[in-house]
C-alpha cells in the first residue's frame, strides 16, 4: 500500500506546529492516521524540524505498533499516540508540544478553566489535567503510561480534544492532523488567555452554563465585535488557517535568553523591528494586517 498522501501529510504538520510558535527547540511532535489502512505515521526521533522530509516519516500499524515503512526509529513519544489513537475512535491527528502557556497548567497541576466564549468556541468545558503517574508508572513503559493517564482523564475526547499532562505538557487532537493544529493553535490560545485573565481577577468565575451552552453548540465562529476585536477574530476557524497555516508571513523565530521569539519583519514591506515579541504579538499584528 501507498503512503506518501499520509506521509507528506503528517511532514507537513510537524512543520506547521513550529511555525505557528508551538516549538521550541525539539520539543513536540505530530502523528496522523489512516483509519481504513489500520496505520499512524509519525515524525522521527532526532530529526530535527527543519530537515524533516516526507522520506523521514515512520509508518506504524495501529494495531500491533510495529513499524511498516520507515528506515528510522519513531518519536519516543509513540506508545502515546498509538494508545490514544487505540481508544478515540474518531481521533486522526495528535499533537504533542511543549507549549509556553498550556505547559504551564501542566505544570501548575491545574486544569485550564473555561472562563470565556474563546475558551468555548473549540473547548466545550475546561481542559482537564491528568493525575501524577506513580512511581511504577513513570520506571515501566513510562510513555504508555501516559496515554493510559489520558485515556483515564478524558471522558469526553470529541467534545474537549485536548488534555494536559500533569508535570508534562499539553496533548491536542482532531478527526484530522490539520483539525488537531488548530485545536492545539487554539489550546495555547485559550491557556494564555486563561492566565491573563486568572492575574487581572483572581476570582473570575467559568463562563455560565446557559452561555457555554450556547456556543458549544454553534456550527460556525461569532463574527469579529468591537467589544473584544482580537478575541473575536482568533476565534475564526477560518482566520487561524489563513494566518498560521497557509501564509509564510510568520516563520519560527530565533528564541532570545528571555524565552521570547525575535520578530524578523511583519511582513507587507515593513522594516525589520529589534525588539523582542511574543506569540501574542505576531496573533495582533496579523490580525492587522489580514482582517
Amino acid at each position: 500500500m501507498n503512503y506518501t498522501a499520509l506521509k507528506e501529510q503528517v511532514c507537513r504538520i510537524n512543520k506547521e506546529i513550529v511555525r505557528a510558535g508551538l516549538v521550541t527547540l525539539t520539543f513536540g511532535n505530530a502523528s496522523g492516521a489512516d483509519r481504513r489502512a489500520g496505520v499512524m505515521a509519525i515524525k522521527p526521533s532526532g530529526v530535527g524540524y527543519d530537515d524533516l522530509t516526507p522520506a523521514d516519516i515512520v509508518v506504524l500499524d495501529l494495531g500491533t505498533g510495529k513499524v511498516i515503512e520507515g528506515a528510522k526509529r519513531p518519536s519516543s513519544d509513540t506508545p502515546t499516540h498509538l494508545h490514544l489513537y487505540r481508544h478515540f475512535p474518531n481521533v486522526a491527528g495528535i499533537i504533542h508540544t511543549h507549549s509556553t502557556h498550556a505547559t504551564s497548567w501542566a505544570q501548575a497541576g491545574r486544569a485550564i478553566p473555561c472562563l470565556g466564549t474563546t475558551h468555548t468556541d473549540h473547548f466545550h468545558g475546561p481542559v482537564p489535567v491528568t493525575r501524577q503517574l506513580t512511581r511504577q508508572e513513570i520506571e515501566s513503559d513510562y510513555e504508555l503510561n501516559t496515554g493510559r493517564v489520558i485515556v483515564e482523564t478524558c471522558r469526553q475526547p470529541d467534545e474537549i480534544p485536548a488534555v494536559l499532562v500533569a508535570g508534562h505538557a499539553p496533548f491536542a487532537w482532531g478527526a484530522t492532523p490539520e483539525k488537531a493544529l488548530e485545536n492545539a493553535i487554539a489550546l495555547e490560545c485559550v491557556a494564555e488567555l486563561a492566565g491573563l485573565t486568572l492575574a487581572l481577577n483572581p476570582k473570575a468565575k467559568p463562563l455560565p452554563r446557559p452561555l457555554l451552552a450556547k456556543h458549544s453548540t454553534a456550527n460556525t465562529a461569532p463574527a469579529p465585535t468591537t467589544a473584544n476585536p482580537d478575541c473575536a477574530r482568533f476565534q475564526a476557524v477560518g482566520f487561524i488557517q489563513q494566518v498560521l497555516l497557509k501564509t509564510d508571513k510568520f516563520r519560527p523565530r530565533p528564541v532570545g535568553a528571555d524565552g521570547r521569539r525575535w520578530r524578523r519583519g511583519t511582513g507587507n514591506g515593513a522594516p525589520p523591528l529589534q525588539s523582542p515579541c511574543t506569540r501574542a504579538d505576531i496573533i495582533h499584528a496579523a490580525a492587522r494586517d489580514q482582517v
